[in-house]
C-alpha cells in the first residue's frame, strides 16, 4: 500500500501548487508512522515545489530525499528511478534558476532521454519544459520554442490538460516576443475566457497572458490593471520568478505612461524578491529596469551604477533577451548623457542582435536615429526618423510616434533656421495631441519644454509661458518629494549593499585563507605518507604483501584496533573474508551473504558507498559480532575499479566518534590505493593461470614477456589513475572548505567543475584501458571444450558475423564484401571462428584503414581438394611492412597502443585457429594493395585432450 501512495504522490504532482496543498503535505510528512516509500514520495514532491518557494530549502530536502531512499532498501526500483528522476528536475530548475544554462541543458537532455526510456510521459515533459527555459535564458529562442513544442505534446500525451495550458501559454508568450500580428492570429482566442474549471496555476498564468498581450497592444491602462490584480495569484501559486518579472513589467508599463514614480515603487518590490531569491537573472532584470526608471527620472549617476551591474550579470548570455533589453537602456543612457558614439555602438549591437525582437528592434531604431542626431548627422537621422514614424502610424505604437516626432522637430530646429521652428511646432503639437490619446499617459516635461521653446522661437511668446508652465508642473510632480525621497534611500541601499558585500567577501577571503594555510600545515606530512603509501601497495603484484604493507600503515595513521578486507566471491552473491586483525591477532576466515540486512559489510557492497557508523555502547547493535571487540565507530568502503566491485575494506575501534572528516579522508585515500593494489594482484594472478596453461598447450613460447608485458602495460594506465585521482581529491578537498566557509564563488566551481570532468575523463580513460588489457588477455587462453561444436554452413556463418558488424563498418564508411559458397560444411566451433573473423575485420579498420574513410574488404572461402576449407580476409588499407609481418601473432605486438590497439587480436586468433579449430592461419607474403590474411581450417574439427582442456576452462569462463 506504500508503494501505492507514494506512486499515487508522484502521477498528481502538479507543475505548481497552491500554499495550502504544500501545507497539508507539510503535516502529512510529520505523521510517525508514515510508511518508508511514502514519506520519500513526500519529501520529493515538497522538493519539487518549494524550487522557486525557498530554492536552498528545496536542494536541501532534496539531498534529505535521497539519503532517506538509501536507507530504505525495500524501496521498488521503479518507484525509486521515478522518484530519483523528480529530484534530479527540481536540482535542474535550480540550476535553471541560478543561471547556469549550459551545465542545466546537458543535464536536461540526459534526463529526458531516461524518462524517455522508461516511459515516464510526466517526467519527459517536465524535461522538455525546462529545456526550453534554458534554451531561453542563453537566448536560444527558436530551439526554446521547439522543446516547448515538444513539452506541450507529452503533456498531451500524458493526459495533463493543466500542463498543457501552461507549457501553451509560455508558447504563447515566447510567439509574442518575436511576433505580436502571428502571435495573435495563433493565440489570441485559443485560451478559454471562463477559467473557473481550471486549476489555479493554469489559470493565473492564461491570465497573465492576457495581460502581456495587452502590454504588446499598447493598452498599458489595461496592462497595468491585470499586472497589478496578479501578483498575489502568482506568488500563492508559487510563481516567484514570474512574480519578479510582473512587478518588472508592471513598473515598465508605468514608465511607458510617464509615471515613473509608481514604477519606482513596484520596481522596487521585485527588487527586493529578487535580491532576497539568489537569482542572478532576476537581479539583473530588476536593476536594468530601475536603472531605466532612474534614467528617466534624471538621476544618471545612480542610472548608470544599476545598468552596469545588470548588464555584467546578462554579458555571459550575449544572445539572450536580457541582454538585448541592456544594450537598449544603456543606449538610452548614453543618449542622456551626451555620449552620441557610445549610444550609436549599444544601438548598432541591438540591431545586429540574433533574437530579431520586434519591440527591441523599433527600439534600436528610434535611438539610432537620436544617435546620428547627437552626432551632428541630420540628414541620416532625419531618413531613419520618417521610415520609423511611418512603421510606428500603420502599427499604432503611440508612443513611438510621440518620440519620433520629437527627433524630428529636433532635426527641423537644427538644420533649417527659422523655417525649421515651424516645423518644430507642428511635429511637436502632433506629439502632444498622439500622447493625449494613451489611456493613463501623464504629460511628458521633456515634451511640454520642447514645445515652449519652439513656441518662443516662433515668437508665439503667450503659448510658450503657458506651455512652460505646464512644463514646470509636470516637473515638479514627477519630482516630488517622496519620489525624490525614495531614490535617496534607495542610493543609499544600494551603497550599503555594495559596501556589505565587500566587507563579507574580504572577511570570507581572509577566513578560507587562514583554514587553508592551518589546513595544508596540518595535512602536508598526511598527504606525503599516503603518497608513499600508494606506492608502496601498487608496486606490489601478491596480496600477502599487500595484506602486509596494510597492517603496517593503517594503524599508524588511524585509531583501527580492527582491520579487515572482504573480497567479491566468484558467484558475486557473497563476500569473503581474506584478511583481517583485531588488536594484532589475526581474525579467522568469515563469509557474509550481500543480501545479510544486518551486516554492515554487506551493506556496503550492496550500496557501493562510504558508511560511518557508531554503534550502541551497550553492545546490542545486531552488526556487533559475539566473542569480538566491542566496537563504537566503524568506516567501512567498497573496493571500487570504476564500477566494478572488488570487496570491502573496514576499520573499527572502541572509541565512540574516532572518525571525523581528516579520518575520513585517510581511510578514502587508503581505500583507493588498496582496490588498485588489489585489481593489480588479482590480474597479475590470472596472468600466472594463463601463463600456465600457454606453457601446457605450448603455444606461442614466449611467456616471460606475455606476463611483464600485460605488468607493465597496466602500469601505465593505473599509475596516470592514481595520480589523476589524488588530484582530484585534494582539489575536492579544497572546493569543500570553500563551500564550507561560505566563500566558494560560481567562476570557482565552474573551474572546479571543469576540472573534475577532465580529470574524470582522464581517470576513466586509464582504466578502461586497463580493464581491457587485462579483458583481452583473458581470452589468450582458449577453452577448447566451453564452445558448443556442431555442423553448420560456412556461407551462413560468415554472413551472421557480417550482419553484426554492419553497423560498425558503415559507420566508419567502409565496405566488407562476402564471396563464400553455400554447401561448405564443417563439423568445428562457429563461435571461437565468428570471433576470429570480427578480429580480422576490426583489425584491418583500425591498422589498415586508420582515419581513411571509403576502405574496402573482401572474404572468400573456398573448398580445398585434402578436406580443408580456405578462407582468405583480404583489406586494400596500408599493408604491413616486412619488419612487423614476422610479429603479427605476437601477443601485445601493436602499432597503436594509446590509439584502440591492444596487441592481442591477432595473437588470440591465431591461438583459437590452431588450438581450438586444429587449422593454422597465416599472412599471405604475395606482394599487392593491403593485406591478406589466409585460415586453412579442417572439416572436421580435432577433438579436445582432456588435461589441456579442463586447465582451459575458467579461462573461457572468464571471458
Amino acid at each position: 500500500m506504500s508503494e501505492a501512495a507514494a506512486a499515487a504522490i508522484l502521477s498528481e504532482l502538479r507543475l505548481y501548487e497552491q500554499e495550502a496543498v504544500l501545507a497539508e503535505l507539510r503535516a502529512q510528512l510529520e505523521q510517525p508512522a508514515l510508511p518508508p516509500a511514502e514519506r520519500c514520495a513526500l519529501r520529493v514532491a515538497l522538493a519539487w515545489h518549494e524550487r522557486e518557494r525557498d530554492t536552498p530549502q528545496a536542494l536541501a530536502r532534496a539531498e534529505a530525499a535521497e539519503q532517506a531512499m538509501a536507507d530504505a532498501p525495500e524501496l521498488p526500483e521503479a518507484t525509486r528511478a521515478a522518484l530519483q528522476r523528480r529530484l534530479r528536475l527540481t536540482r535542474l530548475d535550480a540550476l535553471r534558476l541560478y543561471a547556469r544554462f549550459a551545465e542545466g541543458l546537458f543535464e536536461a537532455r540526459l534526463l529526458h532521454a531516461e524518462a524517455e526510456a522508461a516511459q515516464d510521459l510526466l517526467a519527459c515533459a517536465d524535461s522538455a519544459w525546462l529545456q526550453s527555459l534554458l534554451h531561453s535564458g542563453a537566448g536560444q529562442m527558436a530551439a526554446s520554442c521547439a522543446a516547448l513544442e515538444q513539452a506541450v505534446d507529452w503533456a498531451e500525451r500524458c493526459g495533463d490538460r493543466t500542463r498543457q495550458w501552461i507549457f501553451e501559454c509560455s508558447l504563447a508568450r515566447s510567439a509574442g516576443l518575436q511576433n505580436r500580428e502571428a502571435a495573435e492570429l495563433r493565440w489570441g482566442q485559443h485560451f478559454p475566457s471562463d477559467l473557473s474549471g481550471l486549476h489555479a496555476s493554469a489559470a493565473v498564468l492564461i491570465e497573465l497572458y492576457q495581460g502581456y498581450r495587452a502590454l504588446r497592444a499598447r493598452d498599458l491602462k489595461l496592462a497595468v490593471r491585470r499586472f497589478s490584480s496578479l501578483i498575489q495569484p502568482l506568488q500563492d501559486a508559487g510563481y516567484v520568478r514570474e512574480t519578479i518579472n510582473t512587478l518588472g513589467n508592471l513598473g515598465s508599463a508605468f514608465n511607458d505612461l510617464n509615471d515613473p514614480e509608481s514604477a519606482l515603487e513596484w520596481m522596487e518590490r521585485g527588487l527586493q524578491m529578487a535580491r532576497a531569491s539568489g537569482w542572478s537573472a532576476s537581479l539583473g532584470g530588476c536593476l536594468m529596469q530601475m536603472g531605466e526608471t532612474l534614467r528617466r527620472l534624471g538621476r544618471l549617476e545612480l542610472a548608470r551604477s544599476l545598468l552596469d551591474e545588470g548588464t555584467q550579470i546578462f554579458a555571459p548570455q550575449p544572445d539572450s533577451r536580457n541582454y538585448a533589453v541592456c544594450l537598449s537602456y544603456q543606449g538610452l543612457l548614453a543618449l542622456d548623457l551626451g555620449e552620441g558614439h557610445k549610444a550609436l555602438d549599444c544601438f548598432k549591437a541591438l540591431q545586429a542582435h540574433p533574437g530579431g525582437y520586434l519591440d527591441l528592434q523599433r527600439n534600436a531604431r528610434r535611438g539610432h536615429a537620436r544617435a546620428l542626431l547627437l552626432l551632428g548627422d541630420c540628414e541620416a537621422a532625419e531618413a531613419m526618423a520618417r521610415e520609423d514614424l511611418a512603421v510606428a502610424e500603420l502599427s499604432g505604437a503611440a508612443e513611438a510616434e510621440v518620440e519620433l516626432r520629437m527627433v524630428l522637430a529636433q532635426i527641423a530646429q537644427q538644420s533649417q533656421g527659422a523655417a525649421g521652428q515651424a516645423q518644430a511646432v507642428q511635429q511637436l503639437e502632433l506629439a502632444r495631441e498622439r500622447a493625449k490619446s494613451i489611456a493613463g499617459y501623464k504629460d511628458s516635461a521633456e515634451l511640454l519644454e520642447a514645445l515652449a521653446l519652439a513656441y518662443a522661437g516662433t515668437g508665439r511668446y503667450r503659448e510658450a509661458f503657458e506651455t512652460s508652465q505646464q512644463a514646470a508642473s509636470a516637473r515638479a510632480s514627477m519630482l516630488s518629494r517622496s519620489s525624490a525621497d525614495r531614490v535617496e534611500a534607495l542610493q543609499l541601499h544600494h551603497l550599503n549593499e555594495n559596501a556589505r558585500t565587500e566587507a563579507q567577501h574580504l572577511q570570507q577571503l581572509a577566513e578560507a585563507e587562514r583554514q587553508r594555510a592551518a589546513l595544508m600545515q596540518r595535512n602536508s606530512s598526511t598527504l606525503e605518507k599516503l603518497g608513499q603509501i600508494g606506492l608502496e601497495l601498487t608496486r606490489h603484484l601478491d596480496m600477502a604483501s599487500i595484506f602486509a604493507a596494510l597492517s603496517r600503515h593503517i594503524p599508524a595513521l588511524l585509531d583501527a584496533r580492527g582491520f579487515e578486507i572482504y573480497l567479491l566471491d566468484e558467484e558475486g552473491e557473497g563476500i569473503n573474508s581474506v584478511f583481517g586483525l583485531e588488536d594484532g591477532q589475526p581474525l579467522p576466515p568469515d563469509h557474509i551473504a550481500l543480501d545479510n540486512p544486518s551486516s554492515n559489510a554487506a551493506r556496503c557492497a550492496r550500496e557501493r558507498r562510504e558508511l560511518s557508523i557508531q554503534l550502541a555502547e551497550d553492545g546490542s547493535d545486531p552488526s556487533q559480532v559475539p566473542g569480538t571487540m566491542r566496537t563504537l565507530s566503524a568506516m567501512f568502503a567498497p573496493l571500487l575499479i570504476q564500477e566494478r566491485l572488488l570487496g570491502v575494506v573496514t576499520v573499527q575501534s572502541p572509541q565512540a566518534q574516532a572518525y571525523g572528516e581528516h579520518e575520513r579522508m585517510i581511510f578514502r585515500s587508503l581505500n583507493a590505493f588498496a582496490a588498485i593494489a588489489l585489481d593489480n594482484a588479482i590480474a597479475y594472478r590470472r596472468l600466472q593461470q594463463a601463463q600456465s596453461q600457454l606453457v601446457a598447450q605450448e603455444k606461442l613460447a614466449a611467456l616471460g614477456a606475455l606476463v611483464a608485458g600485460i605488468a607493465h602495460e597496466l602500469n601505465t594506465p593505473l599509475g596516470n589513475s592514481l595520480l589523476m585521482a589524488s588530484t582530484l581529491d585534494q582539489r575536492t578537498q579544497e572546493i569543500e572548505r570553500a563551500a564550507a566557509s561560505k566563500e566558494l564563488r560560481r567562476s570557482e566551481l565552474e573551474a572546479y567543475l571543469g576540472e573534475t570532468r577532465s580529470v574524470a575523463r582522464l581517470i576513466m580513460q586509464g582504466l578502461e584501458t586497463a580493464a581491457e588489457l587485462i579483458t583481452s588477455f583473458k581470452q589468450v587462453a582458449v577453452d577448447r571444450t566451453a564452445e558448443q561444436r556442431r555442423l553448420f554452413d560456412l556461407a551462413v556463418l560468415c554472413e551472421q558475423v557480417t550482419a553484426t558488424l554492419q553497423a560498425s563498418i558503415r559507420k566508419q564508411g567502409h565496405k566488407l564484401e562476402l564471396d563464400v559458397p553455400e554447401g561448405i560444411l564443417l563439423n568445428s566451433f562457429p563461435g571461437p571462428l565468428g570471433q576470429v573473423l570480427s578480429n580480422l575485420v576490426n583489425n584491418a579498420m583500425l591498422h589498415g584503414f586508420g582515419a581513411r574513410r571509403g576502405g574496402l574488404m573482401r572474404l572468400s572461402a573456398r573448398l580445398l581438394k585434402d578436406g580443408r576449407a580456405e578462407l582468405r580476409f583480404r583489406d586494400d588499407g596500408v599493408g604491413i611492412s616486412p619488419a612487423h609481418a614476422g610479429r603479427i601473432f605476437e601477443p601485445f605486438f601493436t602499432t597503436k597502443f594509446g590509439q584502440g590497439g591492444s596487441g592481442l587480436g591477432l595473437s588470440i586468433s591465431h591461438n583459437i585457429v590452431s588450438s581450438l579449430l586444429g587449422g593454422s592461419l597465416s599472412l599471405d607474403p604475395t606482394p599487392g594493395p593491403g593485406c591478406c590474411f589466409v585460415l586453412c581450417l579442417p572439416l572436421q574439427a580435432p577433438e579436445a585432450q582432456g588435461p589441456a582442456a579442463a586447465d582451459g576452462g575458467d579461462a573461457a569462463a572468464a571471458i
